[in-house]
């Protein structure tokens, strides 16, 4: 068995496991996908500096782009955690919803809060006028995402969830609503 069955076999053991594994295992999950996130802004802001790369764009300009994006990405963020937390569920892969969560944000897309923390670090990036962290790290970031979800995640979904989960991915995008990308 390689690195990702295994990753995908851990994940479907504490995510059907029992609810105090799940509980003390949701901080943990927290903590991880924060500290990832936190790196690729560090990360842009370092290069930024290394490489004295000037931001193109007037300070209005910027925050004119930042507020929305920042706005945006936080509530759908929060619409989206009401809405797992609505069946008992959080947005960690170790304490995920008990059924499959198809209302709200989830009508539209399947990743409706990843979608969200993407919008909030180019709004970040603008906001901080970091270059590399609006035309690099947030891409990179968003292909590490997509490659995590498409690889681990989606098939713990559909291990767990079965059928249902199969006929929702074949349904509903991704990211972003109306866009379906050819597998």
């Amino acid at each position: 068995m390689n690195i990702r069955d295994r990753w995908i076999s851990l994940l479907h053991r504490v995510a059907t496991g029992t609810r105090k594994t799940r509980t003390l295992l949701t901080p943990i999950g927290v903590v991880i996908f924060g500290v990832f996130t936190g790196l690729f802004v560090i990360m842009a802001i370092l290069v930024d500096r290394w490489l004295s790369l000037l931001w193109p764009l007037s300070n209005g300009l910027s925050w004119f782009i930042a507020i929305p994006l920042i706005t945006i990405g936080a509530g759908v963020i929060a619409w989206s955690a009401y809405h797992f937390q609505k069946v008992k569920g959080t947005p960690v892969p170790f304490n995920p919803p008990p059924a499959l969560v198809m209302t709200g944000p989830y009508e539209f897309v399947r990743n409706p809060m990843v979608t969200g923390v993407f919008l909030l670090l180019f709004g970040i990036g603008f906001a901080i006028k970091s270059l590399s962290l609006v035309v690099f790290f947030t891409p990179l970031y968003i292909l590490a995402n997509v490659w995590e979800l498409k690889e681990i995640e989606e098939p713990e979904l559909v291990k767990r969830l079965g059928e249902d989960y199969v006929a929702y991915q074949k349904r509903t995008p991704m990211f972003i609503p109306g866009m379906k990308l050819r597998k």
